[in-house]
């Protein structure tokens, strides 16, 4: 037999094959066909069963998703569009809910929301496949936020703590260090078992490129899925971005695994959810904004939580960042986060401008439930410092005023300005919490009150040095770790008598 009979003739085997497990019976399907296009929307007549958020397949290639419906037609926001869609293509039904393949094939991966790689590698090979609009676990399956998730943050890892589970939003205008703050926390996680995802929503390639580039620097890419939908990429995906970094976290919680999710950010997600939405001529509420904006945002958070040991124990812990315009923390999208999340962390302008980083107000940051996983030693140390700490503040702005002090009053204002140089701290230098608990110990036993300011940071890499090579641990006892962190002091000259 030529070649030339033989490719004439593989269609035909083909069609034998299929002919041979054909089964005969009754087949019902909807066909629509596109009746206009444009911004990412293709309205559509000819499906009258279609229900919102299903997935619909276009005889050009393209995939689409029900955003709206009417009586008269069908309004989807487009997932996938080749140049051969056009008005008058024909639609139908997929046969699969809209999913994304999950499992540790993802690690160290950079993909779209439907989870097409990004990184020039071949596809990853799914452990399974999670729906992206799955609900909440129930309340019977959920746990007490028990367990401690360290930054490396000195702020937050002794003030405003974070718990396995919680929920706890960055705040703050652009350009204060709210996605560097994020970063840090995951490159903190290395070696500590945490499968982390960071997605990043409508933003500009260069950003894209540098936060892949820090995290594959740090080596904390290898345990981090990130998810990408970049500025130029279409409306619908943009929306379906967080959705996508949850299911894939959702499905390590589900196998007992803690994981961490950053959503950078939520302010640019609830735009894009109002450009769709004044697009399809839906009712405008606050701000222009829909009138659901804040339950696609609780719907998307209250899937962030500690499962109970019946279900396998795991947990996920979500960072979503929002951005504020000129400080107003009272805009619609960051109070509708601030009531959906268990606490926050705000940035303030003033704080960075002085040269305090990170320039976290820590009158305004809360951890709502942070302080019940928090180590019982970390908690004992840190204590009321929150509290001397605000007081400080307001002593220190009540000297502006050239009144004259107290001795007390005093000594409590170089306190605090020795805290506060002490809280500061570099990017890309996430700290342990054995070193935490050491700068705590040195600091509430007075070895930092004879010390010139100029003096702290030597003082405190040396702290880290030596807790770097300690075996001492947070359950250690106080009075062993009082004589260690003195004995580490005395080295260089920041030793002071120690209570008795």
């Amino acid at each position: 037999m030529s070649r030339d009979e033989a490719e004439r003739r593989h269609p035909l085997l083909q069609q034998a094959a299929w002919l041979k497990q054909y089964q005969p019976g009754l087949r019902i399907e909807e066909q629509g066909s596109v009746r206009s296009l444009g911004d990412g929307i293709v309205r559509i007549t000819g499906l009258p069963s279609a229900a919102m958020n299903d997935i619909l397949t276009l005889a050009d290639g393209s995939r689409a998703m029900v955003f709206d419906l009417t009586e008269a037609q069908v309004s989807a926001v487009l997932l996938q569009q080749t140049s051969r869609l056009t008005a008058g293509t024909r639609v139908s039904h997929a046969s699969h809910p809209l999913s994304i393949p999950v499992g540790d094939s993802l690690l160290g991966r950079v993909i779209d929301p439907l989870g097409a790689p990004l990184d020039g590698q071949p596809p990853p090979s799914p452990s399974a496949w999670q729906r992206l609009d799955a609900l909440s676990p129930p309340i019977i399956q959920r746990d007490f936020v028990n367990s401690p998730l360290y930054t490396g943050n000195k702020i937050i890892d002794t003030l405003i703590p974070i718990g396995k589970g919680q929920r706890q939003l960055l705040i703050g205008d652009e350009g204060l260090g709210r996605s560097a703050l994020a970063i840090d926390t995951l490159i903190h996680q290395r070696d500590r078992n945490v499968r982390c995802i960071y997605v990043l929503i409508g933003q500009r390639r260069s950003t894209v490129v540098n936060t892949i580039a820090v995290l594959r620097e740090y080596g904390a890419l290898a345990y981090t899925t990130v998810v990408v939908a970049e500025a130029s990429s279409l409306p619908g995906l943009q929306h379906l971005a967080p959705f996508a970094g949850c299911a894939i976290a959702e499905y390590w919680m589900q196998q007992g695994l803690d994981t961490l999710v950053v959503y950078d950010d939520l302010s640019t997600h609830a735009n894009i959810y109002r450009e769709l939405s004044l697009l399809l001529q839906r009712p405008p509420g606050r701000e222009a904004y829909p009138g659901d904006i804040f339950s696609v945002h609780a719907g998307l958070l209250e899937r962030t939580t500690c499962l109970s040991p019946s279900h396998g124990g795991g947990s996920m812990t979500a960072l979503p960042i929002v951005e504020t315009n000129q400080g107003e923390i009272a805009g619609y999208i960051p109070t509708n986060l601030i009531s959906i999340t268990d606490g926050q962390i705000y940035l303030e302008r003033d704080l960075f401008s002085a040269g305090f980083r990170p320039a976290i107000d820590i009158a305004r940051s809360v951890s709502r439930i942070g302080g019940q996983a928090q180590h019982e030693r970390m908690k004992a140390e840190a204590g009321s410092m929150k509290l001397h700490y605000l007081q400080f503040l307001e002593l220190e702005h009540f000297t502006r005023f050239g009144a004259r002090l107290e001795a007390s009053m005093e000594a409590a204002i170089q306190r605090g300005l020795i805290l506060r140089e002490i809280l500061k701290q570099e990017q890309f230098s996430p700290l342990g919490e054995t070193f935490q608990l050491a700068w705590l110990e040195a600091f509430n036993d007075g070895h930092f009150e004879s010390v010139e300011r100029r003096q702290i940071p030597a003082i405190l890499e040396h702290l880290k040095q030596q807790t770097d090579a300690s075996e001492l641990t947070l359950d250690s006892s106080r009075e062993v770790w009082r004589q260690a962190v003195a004995q580490w002091l005395s080295s260089v000259g920041g030793e002071r008598d120690s209570p008795p």
